[in-house]
C-alpha cells in the first residue's frame, strides 16, 4: 500500500516535527506468514518489532532499550498489545470485513497505522489512525469530529460498529498518551536521531538511451529531497523521482532519473542533480559524461568479428 510506504519512509521534511507511529499488518488465509506483525517507528527509525507467530518482541535501538529499562511498564504494554490484546481484534475485524466484501476465502490483509506527531516549535500535537484492507485505503479516524470516515463503500458497516463502541480510549491514546511517550522518547534519543550522515551521490546509466539516474545512498536521517535543475532552475519534465528507501545499516537511499533523449550532448553541462538533506548543505552533481558510471559496452560488429 503506497500510503503506508510513504508514511513509513518519508517523515515531514525540514521541519521540527517528530513522530511516533505504529504499523500493524494482520493476515488470514496464508499459513506461510505470521498472522500479526507490528513495527514501532520514531521519526522514521524502527524502534521495535513484534511477531505473534514466532513470539518475538525485539527492541531495535539502544535508546529504546534505555527507555524500557527505565520504565518497564512500557515493555509490559507492548507485550500485552502484541501477544494478547490486538491480535483477536484484528482477527475479528478481518472476518467481519470479509463478510462486508462478500468474501469467503482467500488471502487477505488488514493494515493499520496510528500514532501522533508533535511540532517541537509550536507545540501542536496531531494524532492519526488509518486502516487499509488488501492494499487499499479502507477507513480512517477524524479526531476533530470523533467519527470514522469510510474510504470504501464496504467500510460503512465497520464505521457504524466502531462508532457505537465509542472513541474515548482511542482519543486519549492519540492525544495524551502517545504525545507523552513521544516527548519522552525524543528526549532520550535526541542525540542519535539528530545525527546527520551525508550520502554518496553517483550518476548511473544502463545504456546510452537510458535515463540518467542520480542516486544517493547512505544518508541519515531519512528526510531528504532530490531533484534535477537546468540553468539553476528546478525542472519536472522528463524527471522521475524515486521513493526514499531504507538500507540495511539504518541509513537511506533515493534516486531521481532524468531522460536525456531530447537533450543534446553539448547541453548536458546545463543540468545538475541536487540532493538536500534536512539541515545540511546541498550536494550538487553536474551532468558530465565523464562521471557517469555504466556497465554498458558497445556491441561488437560483424566486421570486427571477421577480421
Amino acid at each position: 500500500m503506497k500510503l503506508f510506504v510513504f508514511l513509513l519512509f518519508c517523515p515531514a521534511l525540514f521541519a521540527e516535527r517528530h513522530s511516533l507511529k505504529y504499523f500493524i499488518t494482520a493476515s488470514s488465509g496464508n499459513p506461510n506468514i505470521s498472522e500479526f506483525m507490528g513495527v514501532g517507528m520514531v521519526d522514521g527509525v524502527e524502534a521495535g518489532y513484534c511477531d505473534l507467530r514466532n513470539r518475538i518482541l525485539e527492541i531495535k535501538q539502544d535508546w529504546a532499550k534505555k527507555i524500557v529499562d527505565k520504565d518497564p511498564r512500557q515493555l509490559q504494554y507492548y507485550t500485552h498489545a502484541c501477544f494478547e490484546n490486538l491480535p483477536p481484534f484484528f482477527t475479528d475485524t478481518i472476518s467481519t470485513v470479509k463478510q462486508d466484501f462478500s468474501q469467503t476465502g482467500g488471502v487477505h490483509f488488514l493494515q493499520r497505522i496510528d500514532g501522533c506527531e508533535w511540532d517541537e516549535t509550536t507545540g501542536k500535537v496531531t494524532g492519526l489512525t488509518r486502516f487499509g484492507y488488501d492494499g487499499e485505503d479502507f477507513i480512517e479516524l477524524d479526531l476533530k469530529t470523533l467519527t470514522w470516515i469510510a474510504l470504501k463503500p464496504e467500510a460503512v458497516n465497520t464505521k457504524r460498529r466502531w462508532e457505537r463502541a465509542g472513541l474515548r480510549n482511542t482519543k486519549n491514546f492519540l492525544t495524551v498518551v502517545c504525545p507523552t511517550w513521544l516527548k519522552t522518547v525524543w528526549n532520550t534519543s535526541r542525540s542519535s536521531l539528530q545525527r546527520k550522515v551525508l550520502p554518496s551521490v553517483s550518476l548511473l546509466q544502463k545504456t546510452p538511451s537510458s535515463p540518467i539516474s542520480c542516486q544517493a545512498t547512505g544518508f541519515y536521517p531519512g528526510r531528504a529531497v532530490m531533484f534535477w535543475r537546468k540553468d539553476g532552475e528546478e525542472i519536472h519534465e522528463d524527471v522521475y523521482l524515486g521513493e526514499i528507501l531504507p538500507n540495511n545499516d539504518e541509513t537511506f537511499q533515493m534516486s531521481a532519473d532524468l531522460s536525456v533523449l531530447s537533450v543534446s550532448p553539448e547541453d548536458w553541462g546545463r543540468y545538475d542533480c541536487v540532493f538536500q538533506l534536512s539541515g545540511g548543505e546541498d550536494i550538487i552533481t553536474n551532468l558530465n559524461e565523464s562521471v557517469i558510471r555504466t556497465n554498458w559496452k558497445a556491441p561488437v560488429s560483424v566486421t570486427e568479428l571477421s577480421v
